[in-house]
């Protein structure tokens, strides 16, 4: 087995839980705002960096598959969890199996 990069696999943990978050906003804060009270700016702001934090989120998942390194299949379900909301979240478990030391990578999907 590999030697896991703890310090990047938090990284992308992290960007997981932004990127996850900022899905709840755009549905939950930005687009009720726009439909409900007229204001479309919030989904103009929100909308514009939640699409950064997604292409972010896509390309350290991609980076993290020769860096981490994540097997392919997990790779494959860390990016289209970033498509599906709450997905990020669910990845997140898988990833923290890998962040504990008495637990293969071969866990993870």
């Amino acid at each position: 087995m590999a030697k896991i990069n703890r310090s990047y696999l938090r990284w992308l943990m992290l960007m997981g839980l932004v990127e996850g978050i900022s899905t709840i906003v755009l549905l939950g804060v930005a687009m009720p705002l726009k439909y409900a009270a007229g204001q479309p700016l919030a989904v103009t702001i929100v909308g514009s960096l939640h699409g950064l934090l997604f292409v972010a989120l896509w390309v350290m998942v991609v980076i993290g598959r020769f860096v981490i390194p994540l097997t392919n299949r997990l790779m494959i379900w860390a990016l289209l969890g970033a498509i599906v909301p709450f997905g990020p979240f669910i990845v997140d478990v898988w990833l923290r199996q890998l962040d504990q030391p008495s637990i293969e990578s071969q866990d993870a999907p």
